[in-house]
């Protein structure tokens, strides 16, 4: 579900710029990094355990196709609405997390770090992670 309204984002702005109406394939571009994050996120949490009941991939998989449509459609009404419910879900999951993190700390200590978390975070590739983990004052 995290990667959602960065799917939105890249549609709405690619259905901009086929029509002709924007041209910002930079922003295309940071967008496509922030969903990338958000998959290792998800396939960390997945090893973790996070997709072992199938209700919930059930709900996770279906409430993203509802909020699929419901950012495209805020998306183009108010960008700036559509990248402030971003900012809202991204801190109501950082909080998730870290309830997690405290509530699981020894038993995530007790184990080593999952493979995809060491090739993403530690690995050569790090498309664009500091782009959007770089505030840069306005």
């Amino acid at each position: 579900v995290a990667r959602v309204p960065y799917f939105a984002y890249m549609s709405v702005l690619h259905l901009y710029e086929t029509l002709g109406l924007q041209r910002k394939a930079d922003w295309i571009k940071v967008h496509y990094a922030e969903a990338d994050n958000e998959l290792h996120h998800l396939l960390i949490m997945e090893h973790l355990g996070g997709a072992d009941r199938f209700l919930d991939r059930l709900v996770a998989r279906n409430a993203a196709g509802v909020d699929y449509w419901i950012v495209v459609a805020l998306y183009m009404a108010s960008p700036r609405g559509a990248y402030h419910l971003s900012q809202l879900i991204e801190e109501h999951a950082y909080d998730s997390y870290s309830d997690f993190m405290a509530q699981n700390e020894a038993a995530l200590r007790a184990q080593p770090a999952p493979d995809v978390a060491k090739k993403y975070y530690m690995g050569d590739d790090m498309y664009l992670f500091d782009a959007f983990h770089t505030a840069i004052p306005q």
